[in-house]
């Protein structure tokens, strides 16, 4: 039987009251077409994301961790995943497939990645609870919002402090999201952010390797649903979880310090917004190339300057880098691993510029272990760039310069990467990227029922047989 949640504390008036009001009051009806439209497009961009990473060796051993645990097993289906689970474990499980390949989107303003956290939560307990499409899409929005609103308001003094913005705002998001999948009203989502403050994880200690980080969002989304479940079952939390003293801003983005009186801040409007849409979903970014956002500039650089200038990798004596700082720090990782080589500017960019394109594919061991690569990748160099670092995290901006083996300088700034609201991937490039990933597992005719259903999913009486189709 459901319980109550106690009234413990006076209702508050800061930035956590402020957005479970917004998550209590969302109806889709007020979300303009853009917005919806990019919500559609950003729920298809992270499940083929989640199809593609289902085979992954980190989903693998999640898999594993679970049945020799002795846990998991249940009627949830996830996508790309051809075991049902319960539904936080497969909620973890999803979270995890959506990170793994570095594909997944994010918000610049807040470096984070709200697909991967959001939708796998959207997914699991809307197919478990049978509930409607307009309810599902509306809690794709309210989730993204929540996961931007609060990682811009905490980058980047959140990430010089080692934390990961997908992991520990991600938790916030997928229990709003499942707030608004459980109808709940604003005293119920301050609860459930309450709850979810504890749970907020994630280092950036996998510079360094190993790969953990593909399970950042997969903790996020399982410990986020679980507020949500522990909310319904009665359990109190205390109020303004994000602001008050002892509260998620002064542990993770330097309220300690003095600095910023985060009880004051206007949550809503963190970050940035489209000129179309005042919703943060529509502000997202979409990836081209399978690597680490920060890099995404650099690499539009020189695959320019090869198909306008016909530079090829053997005619590169050096290549001169500078960006804002939280992307030149990625100038000194190596590449020992598939997860750092994605991370590590000087494997990535020589890569672009020996194959001429930065995909899965670009990454294996044999890729990693390429002469080609290998004799490039030193002479790339990074560093920081005080134009680029003003302008951070308003853009994510690059400065290339190659110099080549005849003494000739060419030059590129790239300020928006390709993939950016503002210069977006189209409708027929996410079709193309969703099922590129999605039919090697699903088949192509399901992969295609599965995107047509997508398209409108909103529409739907009922998310469960869209979950069905979508898994492995």
């Amino acid at each position: 039987m459901d319980m109550p949640i106690p009234d413990a504390r006076a209702t508050t008036t800061g930035p956590t009251r402020v957005l479970s009001e917004f998550v209590a009051g969302l109806d889709l009806a007020q979300v303009d077409d853009f917005a919806r439209h990019a919500a559609r497009r950003h729920t298809i961009d992270t499940l083929g994301a989640m199809i593609a990473g289902a085979t992954q060796d980190a989903t693998a051993s999640v898999e594993k961790a679970f049945a020799a645990a002795g846990i998991g097993a249940g009627t949830v289906p996830m996508a790309g995943v051809q075991q049902r689970y319960d539904v936080l474990s497969a909620a973890y499980v999803g979270g995890t497939c959506g990170h793994g390949l570095e594909l997944d989107d994010g918000y610049r303003a807040g470096s984070v990645h709200p697909g991967g956290v959001v939708v796998p939560a959207a997914l699991a307990l809307g197919a478990q609870r049978h509930v409607d499409g307009e309810t599902f899409l509306a809690s794709v929005v309210a989730g993204y919002e929540v996961a931007c609103r609060i990682s811009a308001a905490s980058h980047p003094r959140a990430r010089w402090r080692g934390f990961h913005n997908t992991g520990t705002a991600g938790v916030f998001a997928a229990g709003c999201t499942a707030a608004v999948l459980l109808n709940y009203d604003a005293d119920q989502v301050e609860n459930v952010i309450g709850t979810a403050a504890s749970s907020a994880a994630g280092l950036f200690t996998f510079l360094a390797g190993g790969d953990v980080k593909r399970t950042h969002p997969g903790h996020a989304t399982r410990e986020g649903v679980l507020a949500a479940l522990l909310t319904e079952a009665g359990l109190p939390a205390p109020r303004g979880a994000l602001e008050f003293k002892d509260g998620y801003f002064n542990a993770y983005a330097g309220g300690d310090t003095g600095q910023f009186d985060y009880s004051t801040l206007d949550i809503l409007a963190a970050g940035d917004n489209h000129p179309k849409s005042r919703f943060a979903v529509a502000n997202c970014y979409m990836k081209p190339y399978a690597s680490c956002r920060h890099i995404h500039a650099m690499v539009d650089a020189v695959l320019e300057m090869a198909a306008d200038d016909g530079l090829t990798a053997d005619q590169v004596k050096a290549v001169d880098i500078g960006s804002y700082a939280v992307a030149a720090a990625h100038g000194k990782v190596g590449w020992s691993e598939m997860t750092t080589a994605q991370m590590s500017i000087p494997f990535v960019v020589a890569t672009a510029l020996v194959r001429g394109r930065v995909t899965l594919a670009d990454f294996g061991e044999a890729e990693r272990a390429d002469e080609a690569i290998l004799g490039l990748a030193p002479r790339i160099l990074t560093e920081v760039e005080a134009e680029c670092d003003d302008i951070y995290p308003r853009k994510r901006g690059a400065k290339v310069a190659v110099t080549t083996t005849d003494g000739r300088v060419l030059r590129r700034t790239v300020m928006e990467p390709y993939g950016s609201a503002t210069k977006p991937l189209s409708d027929e490039a996410v079709i193309e990227k969703f099922l590129g990933l999605a039919a090697p597992r699903l088949g192509e005719a399901r992969a295609k029922q599965a995107l047509e259903m997508l398209w409108r999913v909103d529409e739907l009486a009922d998310v469960a047989p869209l979950a069905e189709a979508l898994a492995g």
